[in-house]
């Protein structure tokens, strides 16, 4: 139902991505709230998320409205210092030569993209 393999769905339970009710006889049962988060797993996935990541924005997913209101304050302050620091390591560029500003420029972007795309994530 989800397109995904038995052993898929056994790592993402290994990992803590997914839980699974258990029968009687120790036989695993997925009802259909499992099978979407098996496709959000997919989509973050295909959207170049680590699984680390997907966790982490698995548990933001099943916070109460308190909490996010609190998250969302901390991601708030967390962003202001990312973007202060931003500022700094821009300044720091501008003096540096050209292969450390290309190796500053790679790793921002990379680091930039996923972080994009965990926001994106959170706010669809």
């Amino acid at each position: 139902m989800a397109n995904v393999t038995k052993r898929t769905i056994d790592y993402y339970t290994t990992k803590g991505l997914l839980e699974a009710s258990r029968s009687d006889s120790n036989y695993r049962y997925y009802d259909k709230e499992a099978i979407d988060q098996l496709r959000f797993i997919e989509k973050c996935k295909n959207n170049g998320l680590s699984l680390e990541s997907i966790k982490q924005l698995i548990k933001c997913r099943d916070l109460k409205q308190p909490d996010i209101e609190k998250a969302s304050r901390e991601l708030g302050e967390k962003l202001k210092d990312l973007n202060t620091d931003l500022g700094t390591i821009l300044s720091m560029l501008e003096k540096a030569d050209g292969n450390s500003k290309l190796h500053v420029k790679r790793t921002i972007s990379k680091e930039s993209l996923s972080l994009i795309q965990s926001l994106i994530l959170l706010l669809v």
